[in-house]
């Protein structure tokens, strides 16, 4: 993945602390006595140590030290994917502002898959200021589904940070990857007549290469913005009963 963007390094992030204070409450009721010595000792060598190389290094012994396992009311997260989100924040906390997005495009760039989607999965508790979008942007051209998940699902930061474009892009993505896209935040909120037009065209290119329709398509759609023309296309097809049996009712 070319990493190369163009976000100015000197940029701060805003840190959204309360959540992030919140998080580590969730972690630590959920360590054992065991993990829970190891974890206060990572961060004190953190504390001590605050460089990119001493978060790369306690991120990789995440999966040794603590059994991994989803957390309980949040099942898109596991324990070890918070661990290392939080080690992350911790070391971009005690970072100078000006040198905090160069030291998360580092270790994004030095990670493996799993701590990639660590740190994608925590974007909107680091940047509240949108000051990654270019990060997430290059990362958004992942082909590993999971890694692409971890940015658009279950997340608010595309919705809140994302051009129209790039929001459109993540969008059909998303739908070409088989992803379930009610777990795509904020998606109603964005729902607009462009959107629609590119929903409709994917629909018409699915059904042209006689494919399966992405189930999630319609949720793609405003169906009461659709364009009169939009919309007799899609009475259309379905008078030739081409149109998937879950867009009719959205036709009445």
């Amino acid at each position: 993945m070319n990493m190369d963007v163009t976000a100015p390094p000197t940029a701060a992030l805003g840190m959204r602390r309360d959540c992030l204070a919140r998080q580590h409450q969730a972690l630590a009721e959920q360590l054992d006595d065991t993990e829970l010595h190891w974890w206060r000792q990572v961060q004190e060598q953190l504390a001590r140590q605050p460089d990119a190389n001493t978060a790369a290094l306690l991120s990789g012994q995440c999966k040794r030290h603590l059994r991994d396992r989803a957390l309980p009311d949040n099942d898109s997260w596991s324990l070890i994917q918070l661990a290392r989100a939080l080690l992350l924040a911790q070391v971009l906390e005690q970072s100078s502002g000006g040198g905090q997005l160069s030291m998360l495009r580092q270790l994004f760039l030095w990670g493996d898959d799993q701590e990639k989607i660590a740190i994608l999965k925590a974007f909107d508790w680091l940047d509240s200021h949108g000051v990654c979008v270019e990060l997430a942007l290059q990362a958004g051209r992942t082909s590993n589904s999971q890694v692409f998940a971890a940015l658009a699902l279950d997340t608010p930061y595309p919705s809140r940070h994302y051009p129209e474009r790039a929001f459109h892009q993540l969008v059909l993505k998303a739908l070409g990857m088989g992803l379930d896209i009610r777990r795509l935040t904020g998606l109603s909120q964005r729902h607009s007549i462009a959107l629609n037009q590119l929903a409709l065209d994917l629909l018409e290119e699915q059904l042209a290469a006689d494919r399966a329709v992405s189930v999630g398509l319609p949720l793609a759609i405003a169906f009461d913005q659709l364009s009169p023309v939009q919309r007799q296309r899609l009475i259309e097809l379905n008078r030739q009963r081409r149109l998937p049996a879950q867009w009719r009712d959205h036709l009445n």
